[in-house]
């Protein structure tokens, strides 16, 4: 386990850098993972980001690339749900960089 602090606030995370507590999520926590990432955010990250996190409220788990993209594309569009836009976004891999981001446990499976 790790940590890092923003504004007084101590974030504890897993052994991968994944927020340990979904709750202690916010825009300062995504940018501060954005950032050790590698990641610049753009309204196109964060459109990603918030869509991951709504996906998270509805089935209680972050999904593997396969679904992210299928998902993105149902409600985003074909432009953005494919791999190649993703992971533009995302070159460390669009679902586990971005779900790191989005405060999200590390999705299993194939990511």
């Amino acid at each position: 386990m790790g940590s890092f602090e923003l504004g007084g606030k101590v974030y504890q995370t897993d052994e991968d850098g994944y927020l340990a507590n979904i709750d202690d999520w916010n825009m300062e926590a995504a940018g501060y993972l954005a950032k050790e990432e590698g990641v610049d955010m753009t309204d196109a990250h964060w459109e990603v980001v918030n869509f991951l996190r709504e996906y998270y409220e509805e089935y209680k788990i972050a999904p593997m690339i396969k679904i992210l993209v299928k998902a993105v594309g149902k409600k985003l569009g074909a432009e953005k749900g494919n791999t190649k836009y993703l992971y533009e976004l995302y070159p460390g891999g669009p679902a586990k960089q971005a779900c790191k981001i989005a405060g999200l446990p590390k999705p299993t499976g194939c990511v």
